[in-house]
């Protein structure tokens, strides 16, 4: 019989296709930051909290582009610093690197953010 620990490892990997302009998307590998599934719900909680506070600023009389743009930009920056603990990019990991990535490669973000939350649905299947 497999043995099987119940304490679960703080971080988890995945292999990210990160699509690229004109170009075939990369493959990447993260490592997540592991939560329990509370901790889990609080996070989306969050973020789903301020993706539909920029929703509705965006949605006022003078709103901007470029300021609905720089809020998206802020929230997928915090959600990735808050998910990934490392990555294969040939930038080192670092804060200015992750915002550099958000601004620059406008896919990465729901990229890392979808095969982080992909990992938990698989895990909750079964697969």
């Amino acid at each position: 019989m497999a043995s099987f620990k119940i304490a679960q490892n703080t971080t988890f990997k995945a292999e990210v296709e990160i699509p690229r302009v004109g170009f075939e998307p990369v493959k990447v590998e993260c490592e997540f930051q592991y939560r329990d599934r509370k901790e889990l719900s609080k996070y989306y909680d969050k973020w789903n909290s301020e993706r539909d506070a920029l929703a509705k600023e965006a949605m006022k009389d003078g709103a901007t582009w470029e300021s609905a743009t720089a809020g998206q930009i802020a929230l997928e920056i915090e959600q990735l610093k808050e998910t990934l603990v490392s990555w294969s990019f040939d930038e080192e990991f670092t804060d200015e690197a992750i915002a550099e990535l958000v601004s620059t490669c406008v896919g990465a973000p729901i990229a890392i953010i979808n095969a982080y939350k992909k990992a938990y649905e698989v895990a909750a299947r079964g697969n």
